[in-house]
């Protein structure tokens, strides 16, 4: 990252001494012995029949998706930390080969090496055939700092928080999965049960082992010195904090 011309070098590399340092001797947090919990809430996932979704404008609202099919759906954003290279691959799953979407899909994988991956993989194109706007690799649409959707819209998130305002002005945001964000840009609405098992489920499942896969830059050949740039600033920089 110092390499690369990210900002801070100096708070990155004490950063990476603190890391170093951790890893000479890795303690995990963990609770007291006696500690005591105001709430503890059991759930039975076998009861969790069909997608679970938060509904405009509260994370705290929660709903199943048989409650909100048919909710019309103008814009989606696949993206934010709550993002891994696999849902990405289950998205482009779900659009591949089926025309353009309906509804405008943003597409903002949380790191560079999310996107060299899914661009070296063929995913990229398959969002692009479907209309999908690609973004920078970062926050985007989930901050509301890098872009906005339209005002006043109505939209399918993967991003933590569907709060007033946040994704844009007036915008009612629904959040969920990225497979069922990828079925609401086709559709152009939230769908019922049946039309995401058929679009979604059947698609992913037979091959979802090859689909979601974890990323490590160690197993990524070459990936560091590919992607290194060197300015003359950072190189200063560099020289300095290591002297």
């Amino acid at each position: 990252m110092i390499a690369r011309g990210y900002k801070d070098p100096r708070t990155i590399n004490r950063r990476i001494k603190e890391m170093e340092a951790w890893l000479e001797k890795p303690e995990l947090i963990k609770a007291d012995e006696n500690a005591e919990y105001k709430e503890i809430i059991d759930i039975d996932l076998n009861e969790i029949t069909e997608p679970v979704l938060a509904c405009p404008n509260d994370p705290d609202n929660v709903k199943v998706l048989s409650e909100v099919s048919g909710d019309q759906i103008q814009e989606v954003f696949i993206g934010s930390c709550m993002t891994n290279i696999g849902h990405y691959r289950a998205a482009a799953k779900v659009l591949e080969n089926a025309g353009k979407n309906l509804a405008k899909l943003w597409i903002c994988p949380p790191t560079r090496m999310d996107e060299t991956v899914l661009k070296s993989e063929g995913y990229y194109e398959i969002f692009e055939q479907a209309g999908s706007r690609m973004e920078m690799p970062g926050c985007s649409l989930c901050m509301g700092n890098q872009a906005r959707v339209g005002d006043n819209t109505t939209v399918f998130s993967t991003s933590t928080r569907n709060f007033n305002n946040r994704l844009g002005k007036g915008a009612q945001v629904y959040l969920g999965s990225a497979e069922l964000a990828a079925v609401c840009a086709q559709l152009g609405h939230i769908p019922t049960i049946d039309e995401y098992k058929k679009i979604a489920v059947d698609k992913i499942l037979p091959i979802s082992s090859q689909l979601y896969r974890y990323l490590n830059f160690d197993q990524i050949p070459n990936y560091e010195e590919e992607g290194r740039v060197i300015s003359k600033e950072a190189e200063a920089e560099i020289l300095d904090i290591t002297k």
